[in-house]
């Protein structure tokens, strides 16, 4: 089966390879398989819980960025590129707490981390090649609106 590719015009913006052409999808690609690989030794208790959890984090990071890819503006790619980072930090939390209840051995939870981290730094500088043009708060030349503050 081959791949679908699509050629989109628009905003500055030319989509002429496939979603699947990106590292940081293929990076999540590779995680989501790890992913699955590490929770299939957890406890059967926990199937509809931390595996369920981690399994739909993971396989929302791909998915989003594979959504995102195929947006046709700036804002929109800009959106779902942020829901997959989104899901990366949810995961991110989801590999400490199997480290903690003792699902997953320490080394494990490292390589896990550090392969999302990674997926984490690509992701970030994707979304910051489109910010400025996506109008973006927080982007360059753009002021962020209302109260801010850091919890």
């Amino acid at each position: 089966m081959g791949t679908a590719r699509i050629t989109i015009e628009g905003e500055g913006f030319s989509v002429n390879r496939s979603y699947r052409d990106l590292r940081v999808w293929q990076r999540s690609m590779e995680l989501v398989v790890a992913v699955y690989n590490q929770t299939r030794r957890f406890p059967n208790d926990e199937l509809y819980g931390l595996v369920s959890q981690m399994r739909r984090s993971a396989v929302s990071v791909p998915s989003n960025i594979a959504e995102g890819k195929g947006r046709l503006t700036d804002r929109d790619r800009a959106h779902f590129f942020s829901q997959a980072r989104g899901s990366l930090l949810e995961l991110e939390t989801q590999i400490l707490i199997a480290q903690e209840l003792n699902y997953i051995s320490g080394p494990v939870a490292d390589s896990l981390l550090q392969h999302a981290a990674e997926a984490g730094r690509m992701l970030n500088s994707l979304i910051e090649s489109i910010r400025p043009k996506a109008g973006v708060p927080g982007s360059l030349g753009q002021r962020p609106t209302g109260p801010r503050s850091e919890a």
